[in-house]
This record gives structure tokens, C-alpha cells and sequence, in this order.
């Protein structure tokens, strides 16, 4: 058994990025300033869209979209119930209703058809998610999308450095990222709204500060200009330039980030091959390049005797520390109380729900931390 504890996740921080936030304290402007400006340029140049906005956080970005693209009472949205609960609230807290589609039993993606079983006159957006660093079949969502009307927002929070079919996810739709201490690059907390709508770019960027009709900082004055008026009522999610200075530094590194946990997520699947007792995700069966944000494995729960939370016990126990990516939105206390939501609806989310587990995996890792962790697997198992 490993003598020190290995955690799911740790950010990727060097003394470089340390440094840097030092640099900021002492250059007198440490909230939304030339950090941010330079954040959200690197990251459209990297994606390769239109334009960035650099936020607190990406259910900030979530929520301003609900609000940009006037989502309301009366309106649905459909989104699979396998990702986190951010969305689901915030369609909800715009006053409209979460309908949730099932995915892909083995990749774990939201698909066309199961988004098309879905869709009625209400139907106003549709989020599909980019699951664990793999890319969702955006042209098929797409093209539905188009025949049916519909806007679609792309959640992109587990796909910073992912491709879809050559190209990256985010260079010609409207998607939202998040920078979390757990995401492939870091600002601490912070998300960015990625977009090549221009309109929609300068409403997102009004409403993240108050609803000024000018940006928190201007390019062009160096600061804020003083006669900016209020357009319409927004909100206070900047990204600071404390938090952007450390995004500037992390997404220099994300191909080497995400190059690294390739290899670690390539070892993982040359020792776990043979251990039928858990089960990695498949891969899409289109052309992606993957991120490798999380690496998730499936407890056979009737082969081994155990529930995945027993697992991740046992694991634990043995000094390794896992993850739950995710606990279904629809069998959420508030969604099946409040709106009716139950077991039974979403069979391959739900068998999934009920095994999935999330293994240690982060850049910092070694080749020999993964053969501990596999190790392990192995151990719980023979002990069962």
C-alpha cells in the first residue's frame, strides 16, 4: 500500500505562477485589468474563435447566457442529466425548465437521438456537454438543432484543449469553459465565454459588470471609462487579474498539460484491460482529440458484490483518492421533489450514475502512481 495519500486531483502550479500573481499585488491593479485583456486574447487565439470573456466562474457564464438569450418562464432546455448541477440551476433560476436527455451508455455523451426524443414547441436551447475531455457530436446536435430552430450553448467546462473532427471545441460556436482548481488549466476559480456571435459576445461582456455599457476595463481609456451608463440591469462576474495571470501562465503549458495526461490515461488502459471488474469509458466513434480532463471507470457492481461508493472506500483506505463525476441532476433531492423528476427516466445515465468513479489524474503524476492505483483496484477486488 502506498505510504502517502494520492490525491484525484492537484493543480499544476509553479513557482513561475506564483511569481506572476506576486507581480500583480505589487503593480497596484489586481482586479479586471491588463492581466484579464491579455487572458481573454491568448484564449481566443488558442481556441480560435471570434472572442473571450473572462469570468468568475463558468456557471457565471452560464447564467448570463440564460439571461443574454432571454431563456424564461415557459421555455425549455434540454441537457443531459450525466454533468453537473450548475446548469440545471440555472436554467431553472431563469424561470425555465431543465428536460433532461439520456447519453450513450460507453462514452457517456448526449447524442442527436436521444436529444431529438426530447424536444416540443417549448424547446428554446439545447446544452450538450463535452464529457471528461472527449468532444460531444456537435455536427449532428447541429444540424438537429437547425432543422428544429433551436439555439445551442456548448458546455465546454471538461474541454479545454479538446478537438472535434480537426478543429477545436469552441472555434465557431458559442461555448463556456471553466478554469476550477480541478479543471486541465487553473485561475483557481474563473470560466470564460467563448463565442463567435459578436452581438452576443458584447452583451455577455455588458452584463458580466452591472450591465455598463462599456467593459470593468476599457482598452482603449486603460481603465474605466466615467461616463459609462447602465444599459440594462447585470451582474458582477469579472475575473480578476489575479486569477487571469495565473490562466495566462497555465494555458501557455496546456498542450504539455494535456500531453501528459494522455500518457498517464493511455497507462491506465494497457493495466486495466484485463481487470473486468471495472469498466473505462469508450471512446466517441468520430474523429476527436481528447483532453484527457478525467478518467472514469465503471464498478461492475454485480461482478464484485460492492456499491462504487464502497469502492471509493476501500480505495480510500488504501491511500487514493477518488472522484464522483457525476451524481445524476434528475435524482437530485430538489429535482425529484420539486419537479418530479424520478428513476426510471434516464436508464443509461442512471446505470451509470449508480457505478461511475473518477481515478487520480493530473499532470504531477507519475507512471508509478498509476501502477499504485491500479494496484489497488486489484487489491480491493481480491479482498471482496
Amino acid at each position: 500500500m502506498r505510504k502517502d495519500f494520492l490525491p484525484f486531483s492537484k493543480p499544476s502550479i509553479t513557482e513561475a505562477d506564483i511569481a506572476s500573481v506576486g507581480e500583480v499585488l505589487r503593480s497596484g491593479w489586481i482586479t479586471t485589468g491588463p492581466k484579464t485583456a491579455q487572458f481573454e486574447k491568448n484564449f481566443s487565439e488558442y481556441i480560435g474563435c471570434k472572442g473571450s470573456i473572462a469570468l468568475s466562474s463558468a456557471t457565471a457564464g452560464m447564467h448570463m447566457a440564460m439571461s443574454a438569450l432571454k431563456i424564461g418562464p415557459g421555455d425549455e432546455v434540454i441537457t443531459p442529466s450525466m454533468t453537473w448541477v450548475s446548469t440545471a440551476n440555472m436554467i431553472t433560476l431563469a424561470g425555465a425548465t431543465p428536460v433532461f436527455a439520456d447519453v450513450d451508455k460507453d462514452t457517456l455523451m448526449v447524442t442527436a437521438e436521444s436529444i431529438e426524443k426530447c424536444i416540443t414547441p417549448k424547446t428554446r436551447l439545447i446544452i450538450p456537454v463535452h464529457y471528461a475531455g472527449a468532444a460531444a457530436d456537435m455536427d449532428s446536435i447541429t444540424e438537429l438543432a437547425k432543422k428544429h430552430g433551436i439555439g445551442v450553448l456548448e458546455d465546454s467546462a471538461h474541454a479545454v484543449g479538446t478537438h472535434y473532427k480537426g478543429q477545436q471545441v469552441g472555434k465557431e460556436s458559442t461555448s463556456i469553459f471553466s478554469f476550477h482548481a480541478i479543471k486541465n488549466i487553473t485561475t483557481a476559480e474563473g470560466g470564460m465565454f467563448c463565442s463567435s456571435d459578436e452581438d452576443l459576445l458584447e452583451h455577455v461582456r455588458r452584463l458580466k459588470f452591472h450591465g455598463l455599457g462599456v467593459d470593468s476595463f476599457d482598452r482603449k481609456m486603460q481603465g474605466r471609462a466615467p461616463q459609462a451608463q447602465v444599459i440594462e440591469p447585470g451582474y458582477k462576474y469579472n475575473m480578476t487579474d489575479i486569477s487571469a495571470v495565473i490562466g495566462i501562465n497555465q494555458l501557455a503549458a496546456v498542450d504539455d498539460f494535456n500531453a501528459r495526461r494522455t500518457e498517464l490515461a493511455m497507462r491506465y488502459r494497457q493495466l486495466l484491460e484485463n481487470v473486468e471488474e471495472v469498466l473505462p469509458l469508450s471512446d466517441p466513434g468520430y474523429s476527436i482529440k481528447h483532453a484527457w480532463h478525467l478518467f472514469i471507470v465503471r464498478v461492475d457492481t454485480e461482478k464484485t458484490g460492492i456499491t462504487r461508493n464502497d469502492f471509493m472506500d476501500r480505495l480510500k483506505k488504501k491511500n487514493i483518492g477518488t472522484g464522483l463525476h457525476f451524481y445524476a441532476v434528475h435524482l437530485q433531492k430538489y429535482y425529484t421533489e420539486v419537479m418530479g423528476t424520478r428513476r426510471g427516466m434516464l436508464p443509461n445515465t442512471e446505470w451509470n450514475s449508480d457505478r461511475i468513479c473518477s481515478l487520480p489524474l493530473f499532470p504531477g503524476m507519475t507512471i508509478d502512481d498509476v501502477d499504485d492505483v491500479v494496484n489497488a483496484i486489484k487489491e480491493v477486488i481480491s479482498e471482496i
